[in-house]
């Protein structure tokens, strides 16, 4: 394994770290709501009453994120630049989603959720479903890359 360290970006990486922690105090100080992906998207979802529209500007936003970014640093972005290339890449994220939707389900919330705000409320919970987080990614990239060699 080698390190590509012309694309290293440090301040490109903290900077992003800021704004997400940020974003997360926003939030918990102005709605007394906690920045977990799943469980906003879920609210949205479920439809819980004069509770929509805070969750679906979040949504929103999230998603209008990387084009603003893209938009105002590189010009436009290319056509289909956050898409898989081929149909076969299509059938990975499929299946990766619905596998990350179990798991969001199973420990009661998302990376965003437990990863950065439970932590931050030293959540033992949290903790527990990160460790379980990175456990499964750093297995799962074993499995892959060395013993099935893709």
């Amino acid at each position: 394994m080698s390190i590509d360290w012309s694309s290293f970006t440090p301040w490109q990486a903290v900077s992003g770290g800021v704004l997400i922690g940020l974003g997360c105090v926003v939030l918990v100080l102005w709605n007394g709501r906690i920045a977990g992906i799943s469980g906003i998207l879920g609210g949205l979802v479920s439809r819980v009453e004069g509770d929509v529209a805070w969750r679906l500007a979040f949504i929103v936003g999230l998603l209008a994120a990387p084009w603003l970014w893209a938009a105002t640093h590189h010009g436009s972005l290319p056509r289909g630049s956050f898409a898989p290339a081929t149909p076969g890449e299509w059938a990975q994220v499929l299946v990766g989603g619905l596998l990350v939707g179990f798991g969001t389900r199973l420990a009661k919330g998302c990376t965003s959720g437990h990863g950065v705000c439970g932590l931050a409320r030293f959540s033992r919970r949290s903790l527990l479903a990160v460790v379980a987080f990175m456990g499964s990614g750093v297995l799962t990239v074993f499995i892959t890359r060395h013993v099935a060699g893709l």
